[in-house]
C-alpha cells in the first residue's frame, strides 16, 4: 500500500484503482513473457515428450552397408598381392615410408605409384565411382 501511495499519488479515487491494477498486471505479464523468451523457455519442449531417434541404422542402411562391404571384398579379392598388401598396411595406419621399408620398394615415389595404381584399379573394379563421392 505504501508503494501505491508513493508511486501513484495522482490516483485519488477508488474507481481509478481497478484500471490501474489491470495496467500493472498487464505490464507484469508482458515482463514474464519477455523473460521466458530471453531464457528460451517460451518455445521449449518437455524433455519427456520428445522421442529420441534410434542411433542404430535402419534396415535399409544395414542392407546398403552389407552390399557395399560385399562389393569391396569382391573387388579386393580380384586385386593382386601387392595391392592387397598395400591396402592392408595403409589400414593398419602405416606411413608410406614404413610401407616402402616393409615392401622393399626402391624409393618412396615407387610406393606412391603403386598406391595410385592400386586405388585406380580398385575404383575400376567397383564400377568406376564411389557411392559417397561428390564431384
Amino acid at each position: 500500500m505504501l508503494l501505491l501511495e508513493e508511486k501513484y499519488r495522482q490516483v485519488d479515487r477508488l474507481e481509478e484503482l481497478v484500471p490501474l491494477s489491470l495496467r500493472i498486471l498487464r505490464f507484469k505479464m508482458a515482463a514474464v513473457r519477455r523473460k521466458s523468451w530471453r531464457h528460451g523457455e517460451y518455445d521449449a519442449l518437455d524433455v519427456d515428450s520428445v522421442p529420441l531417434a534410434d542411433p542404430r541404422p535402419g534396415p535399409a542402411a544395414q542392407a546398403e552397408r552389407r552390399e557395399m562391404v560385399e562389393r569391396i571384398e569382391g573387388a579386393l579379392a580380384k586385386l593382386g598381392d601387392r595391392c592387397r598388401e598395400m591396402f592392408r598396411l595403409k589400414l593398419e595406419g602405416r606411413t608410406f615410408e614404413e610401407i616402402r621399408d616393409l615392401m622393399n620398394a626402391g624409393s618412396l615415389n615407387t610406393v606412391y605409384t603403386w598406391d595410385h595404381r592400386c586405388r585406380k584399379r580398385l575404383l575400376e573394379l567397383l564400377g568406376g565411382s564411389y557411392e559417397s563421392r561428390r564431384d
